[in-house]
């Protein structure tokens, strides 16, 4: 497995796990691509996620 990611909630009587594996680094290099894509030509300054995604 080439990444793994965990988001964890831990309540008073349970636990709930999201898990995400990913199985090549496509999918990253696919990110890197997009948010290229969105930066070119913009003012430098840091983006939110929810600039890049349109949200």
């Amino acid at each position: 497995i080439v990444g793994d990611h965990t988001i964890i909630f831990d309540g008073p009587v349970d636990v709930i796990r999201i898990t995400h594996s990913a199985k090549t680094r496509d999918i990253f290099a696919k990110g890197a691509l997009e948010a290229v894509k969105f930066v070119v030509g913009k003012p430098a300054k840091l983006y939110t996620m929810q600039e890049v995604l349109g949200l």
